[in-house]
């Protein structure tokens, strides 16, 4: 299971509705570690106990990593053995209990993933299931639609490759009524999505595939899921820490969660009752337990829970973009990159995030090595032990890729990847990729994350990112559709181009605000029929303009139904307006007056967005922008900072004097929200405050230093 941040980018509406929870793997894992830590020594170290916990010692005590966690449990594996063991810092902060790598169980997220496919192999090897099989064939009853002529296989929710639109967990799947229980098919039946993608074309990290991987194990097996796993894959391996389900023993066991600030977080609970995707809670010792036993061929010496064939195949990868970009295997995903070297096909690994926890299993096979990293804070502490352990221990791993003498196609060839790429599973994610300059060999690539970077090709398909050293590359299939794999903003999935826009019938070519209609077009948040009126100089009212935002930033409608006495409670718009209160875009009236078809003018849109970004922004660091024109007073802060963040179209310009016109109390015209949705998703808002930031830091520190004087 992995959490991450989603939208109005990682911002406001993510911030508050994804910080929920996302079952990624890893979004936005752009801590690097330090030199110190991951450059090796003139040559690797063998891996000993003496050596593993030297380098344990250093890395957990070490200025770059306390940071990320408050308790953290690790285990190392090598030939049959335990090479290390040991647990740092806390389980619970406030009682100084140590974390004990025997007892102290922490949620291992979507590593969950991994033992779920270990019991559908298991079944496979019985003859009860067949990997190419439709996966309805285990499900009866089971509707949804399809619109290809292939059906999605067992090997298709293996790899991440369903085709499914995107059903991540909702807000109401992470609760505190422990008493709740929801099976895993009444879930499904709620929550199933419709194919939207031919089945096998493309990869994206897939939840709702492991839960119906849960669901066959327990319909095929013929018992509850929690019990199969027991029986089957924990008992024999003497895994008596390791559940689905929060009794009183995990209630007991499990680690205190925390977030970034190191604030405990009240225990919960999840649905459906029990995840496979992301519910399973372990040990570190049980985990090693595992790691063994699958690196010896699925046996512990005692008891055997897999063939050493369906071993080799579950470390197989089945799909990749470029052979330094694999994909996933049968449980399994491709490690992280390590700058110049890409992802190894060699390592194998699982990562898995929820609220207030993060992990990481990495297996090097050919090296019969295996480590297991839990923590109690959601964080990249895993992205910075990653390579400092193979650095020291298998740099080899981390050598240059050497590629063959290539020449670089020229620009024009390359415009064929040129446009806005947005990711299949967290739609705000979004690149664009231009030309740079006529140059042969290269493209520029720019986020609402990093900014703007180059890309240098150096194979077919492949180019190098100039700020880390690290792959991007590209996939083109024979339909004409493209998608890309980049390392940063979710290394575990693709993002497609966005079609060609087919423009208005009343959107002049050449109109000022052509860029913004038709990329968000081509994204397809617009219907791309060149038939149809945009209707550009239409006012928008304020539950158009929720919805719009909400939609944009990929959260639904609440399913909690609005006060009946409110105005809005039968309008069409109602659950866009109720998730609007519940995050706090919308205030005031008591929850009964919204007005939702009166026309929003510009300032109102722009308080509703500053209630979000005000939960990650000080509201001081845009005090110093000036404003013309009309604004009334409680919009003022609203305004300043959709000036400074540059979150606007070509109606507001900079005047003479360094103010700007933000022409507030006008309506707010569909051309101009094309231009505000638009800078959403690609202005680096980040970058703009981290750099607000600085600069007003050296003005105080300035001043201080001339009252000295």
């Amino acid at each position: 299971m992995n959490f991450s941040p989603v939208f109005i980018r990682r911002k406001p509406l993510l911030a508050a509705f994804l910080a929920l929870f996302l079952f990624l793997g890893v979004l936005l894992p752009t801590a690097q570690a330090d030199s110190s830590l991951s450059s090796p020594a003139s040559a690797p170290k063998n891996l000993s106990p003496e050596t593993a916990q030297v380098f344990l010692d250093e890395f957990f005590n070490s200025q770059q990593a306390s940071p990320h966690y408050v308790g953290a449990s690790v285990i190392i594996v090598k030939d049959g053995k335990v090479i290390a063991e040991k647990g740092y810092g806390y389980s619970d902060l406030e009682e100084k209990s140590p974390v004990d790598p025997k007892k102290t169980a922490f949620r291992i997220a979507s590593i969950s993933k991994t033992f779920t496919a270990v019991a559908i192999m298991q079944l496979i090897e019985q003859g009860k299931i067949g990997l190419t099989n439709d996966f309805k064939t285990y499900i009866p009853g089971l509707e949804f639609d399809n619109p290809y002529d292939k059906p999605v296989t067992i090997e298709n929710l293996l790899t991440h490759t369903t085709g499914f639109e995107i059903r991540d967990p909702q807000a109401e799947d992470i609760h505190a009524d422990f008493n709740k229980y929801i099976s895993m098919e009444d879930y499904v039946q709620e929550h199933m999505p419709p194919v939207v993608r031919e089945p096998g074309s493309s990869y994206m990290y897939d939840n709702f595939a492991s839960l119906l991987l849960g669901l066959v194990v327990q319909n095929v097996s013929g018992e509850p899921f929690e019990s199969y796993m027991q029986k089957h894959v924990f008992e024999p391996l003497g895994m008596q820490n390791s559940g689905f389900m929060l009794n009183d023993q995990f209630k007991k066991q499990l680690s205190i969660a925390y977030d970034a600030a190191r604030n405990p977080i009240d225990l919960y609970a999840l649905s459906p009752s029990p995840m496979p995707q992301g519910g399973m809670m372990s040990t570190a010792e049980d985990i090693g337990k595992f790691m063994i036993a699958f690196l010896n061929g699925g046996t512990d010496g005692k008891n055997r829970i897999l063939n050493e064939n369906t071993v080799t195949s579950m470390e197989t990868y089945r799909s990749e973009i470029h052979p330094l970009l694999p994909d996933t295997t049968y449980g399994f995903e491709s490690p992280f990159q390590i700058p110049g070297a890409g992802s190894s096909s060699k390592i194998i690994t699982k990562a898995g995030d929820l609220i207030g926890f993060s992990s990481y299993l990495f297996l090097i096979p050919e090296q019969n090595t295996g480590v297991f990293l839990t923590y109690n804070q959601t964080g990249a502490l895993r992205n910075l032990f990653y390579p400092a352990f193979i650095s020291t221990f298998f740099p080899k791993y981390a050598e240059p890729a050497k590629f063959n003498p290539y020449e670089p196609q020229p620009a024009e060839e390359l415009q064929r990847y040129a446009g806005l790429y947005s990711d299949l599973r967290l739609k705000t994610i979004v690149s664009k990729l231009k030309d740079a300059d006529d140059q042969a060999g290269k493209m520029e690539i720019y986020d609402a994350y990093l900014g703007s970077r180059t890309l240098i090709q150096v194979d077919d398909n492949l180019f190098m990112d100039e700020l880390s050293g690290q792959f991007t590359g590209f996939k083109e299939n024979t339909d004409g559709s493209i998608y890309m794999k980049e390392p940063y903003l979710n290394p575990f999935g693709y993002e497609k181009k966005g079609e060609k826009a087919a423009g208005f019938k009343d959107v002049r070519p050449g109109s000022a605000y052509e860029t913004y209609i038709y990329g968000l077009q081509s994204l397809g948040h617009y219907s791309n029929d060149a038939g149809t009126y945009f209707h550009p100089k239409d006012a928008l009212t304020r539950a158009e303009f929720i919805q719009e935002i909400l939609e944009l930033s990929g959260i639904p409608e609440s399913k909690t139904k609005p006060n009946a006495d409110s105005d809005w409670a039968a309008h069409s718009a109602a659950g866009y307006i109720q998730a609007g209160y519940e995050i706090g875009m919308i205030e005031g009236a008591e929850e009964k007056l919204f007005k939702p078809d009166q026309v929003i003018t510009r300032q109102e849109a722009a308080v509703l967005l500053w209630r979000i970004f005000k939960q990650q922004y000080r509201e001081q660091l845009f005090s110093n922008v000036k404003l013309s024109g009309k604004t009334d007073t409680w919009a003022v802060p609203a305004v300043q900072m959709m000036i400074e963040l540059g979150l606007y179209g070509p109606e507001v310009k900079l005047q003479g004097n360094g103010s700007a016109n933000y022409q507030s109390v006008k309506p707010l015209i569909r051309q101009e929200a094309a231009a505000l949705m638009y800078q959403l998703l690609t202005q680096p808002t980040d970058q703009i405050v981290a750099e607000l930031a600085k600069e007003q830091e050296n003005t105080t520190a300035n001043q201080a230093d001339a009252t000295k004087q």
